[in-house]
């Protein structure tokens, strides 16, 4: 990201990245989380704990970036002890703030139906998304045996290559995975798994750190547990898009872009009118009554609230500030402002932090000022 900041509190609609996967996870009904952070995660869990989920959350410090594998170990250690040892444990990277709750239900509801050890969300091979959601480490290719068992996911991107039957490069021999190559059966795994939480640790501390990076990948638990003769699945899904992390700042911007439409959707059902949701900008913070109208150009930021039957715009920014019932802003921006009901505020009004126009106030244009005034 080219930043100070740690990724997971990158904020997006003005909520930290990782805040958008423990909302997801709440909404499925987890009844617990533990957050692995790198040497900074005081940031991290001082950020998320000013929004923290309905459910318990800690958060444990991986010293050393040894892989996804060895926070999941560092990670587990850190749970409730339970007595079910057939409970399940979902990982989830925290670089993924466009997560539904749809798509974790349906890894969940395969890998009940199957009773898998270890069941992976997985994408089509072929889907134009499928190769930028499965760019992480521990993602990759699942291969299958000749039974069409799922065996191991590895990241070796050739196989993608279509075979011909003359025996050229990849050329398959009639039995495995090769003959799949290029077949619509191929799967990515897109790092999102659910395993049975007895074996997690014993699976993991049989894997190998990878050779070049010296990291242990959390996929590497497939191959041990099919190994061992249990059974592993794929929750295949079509929304790939939800599952590309957010590594850069081009990827951090689409993200927003897709959570704002997102957000402005959720307030057109509630009896909201945007002229133009394109050119509306709100924050997933901000609150709105019934039968505003908002016209292009608006920014409403923080914990903004707006009250029943309010026009703002074109060209309002508010920055946490309180508004009442029924009043008009045209052309404003305030920040930690307090706004009555039946207001006309504006054009070309400034409010800065502390102002207060009471219940009436008319301010006309070019206002600048902190008192309370009213009409």
């Amino acid at each position: 990201m080219h930043s100070a900041r740690p990724k997971p509190i990158h904020l997006l609609c003005g909520r930290a990245m990782a805040s958008y996967v423990l909302d997801t996870l709440d909404a499925v009904g987890i009844r617990q989380a533990v957050v692995v952070t790198g040497p900074n995660g005081g940031r991290v869990s001082k950020r998320l704990l000013e929004e923290p989920p309905d459910f318990q959350i800690r958060f444990v410090e991986q010293k050393r970036n040894l892989g996804n594998g060895d926070a999941a170990l560092i990670g587990l250690n850190s749970f409730d002890d339970v007595d079910d040892d057939d409970d399940d444990v979902v990982f989830v990277p925290a670089d993924l703030p466009l997560l539904q709750a749809k798509t974790v239900n349906h890894l969940l509801a395969v890998h009940r139906a199957t009773d898998a050890a270890c069941t992976l969300l997985t994408a089509a091979a072929d889907h134009p998304l499928a190769a930028a959601a499965a760019d992480r480490v521990g993602a990759g290719q699942v291969t299958r045996d000749r039974f069409g068992r799922v065996r191991a996911v590895v990241n070796d991107y050739e196989v993608f290559v279509p075979r011909d039957p003359s025996g050229a490069p990849g050329s398959g021999d009639g039995n495995g995975d090769a003959d799949r190559a290029g077949s619509d059966g191929l799967e990515i795994a897109l790092g999102v798994l659910c395993v049975r939480r007895s074996l997690l640790a014993p699976a993991l501390r049989r894997c190998q750190p990878d050779e070049s990076t010296g990291q242990l990948p959390m996929s590497g638990i497939v191959e041990v547990l099919t190994e061992s003769g249990h059974s592993c699945e794929t929750a295949v899904i079509e929304e790939v898009g939800d599952l590309i992390p957010v590594d850069d700042r081009v990827q951090l911007a689409d993200a927003e872009a897709e959570l704002r439409r997102r957000t402005n959707r959720h307030w057109l059902s509630r009896g909201v009118t945007m002229v133009d949701p394109d050119r509306t900008y709100l924050d997933a913070t901000v609150e709105l009554g019934t039968d505003v109208t908002i016209f292009p150009g608006t920014i409403l930021q923080g914990g903004t609230v707006i009250g029943n039957g309010c026009e703002l715009g074109p060209d309002v920014h508010l920055d946490r500030c309180q508004v009442g019932e029924n009043t008009r802003i045209a052309q404003t921006s305030g920040s930690l402002a307090t706004i009555g009901s039946n207001c006309v505020v504006g054009p070309y009004a400034a409010l800065p932090p502390g102002s207060a126009l009471a219940d009436g106030s008319n301010t006309g244009a070019f206002y600048a000022g902190g008192e309370s005034e009213s009409d």
